[in-house]
């Protein structure tokens, strides 16, 4: 069975950082690109960043460039996204998601989902 489990969220205060993991099991599962989305209370889910499965052509939603980076561990089958310069409105649930597709910032696209981990920034 085919699982994707996010953490290393947790709360931070405004211009702090936090470095989320997605660990991809079993270490034989693959797909053609791996994303992060987040959704906040009472708002759609929307899209964070994406790379191919093998870590390249990183993507990020316009909010987030400069301060967010996307990367994956081909040997440990884990995708990561490095936060800095953390913001209040960066709170929300955030999910690891992978698709054998290519509309990597379409969350119905995706066919896998983690169950998300929170990130909480306080002012």
């Amino acid at each position: 069975q085919v699982q994707l489990v996010e953490s290393g969220g947790g709360l931070v205060q405004a211009g702090g950082s936090l470095r989320l993991s997605c660990a991809a099991s079993p270490r034989t599962f693959s797909a053609y690109v791996m994303g992060w989305f987040r959704q906040a209370r009472g708002k759609e889910r929307e899209f964070v960043a994406a790379c191919t499965w093998n870590g390249g052509s990183p993507v990020y939603r316009d909010s987030v460039k400069g301060r967010f980076t996307i990367s994956r561990d081909r040997a440990e089958n884990t995708l990561y996204l490095q936060m800095n310069s953390l913001k209040p409105e960066d709170t929300a649930v955030y999910y690891c998601a992978a698709t054998y597709g290519s509309s990597y910032n379409k969350a119905d696209t995706y066919d896998y989902w983690g169950r998300g981990t929170q990130v909480t920034v306080s002012s």
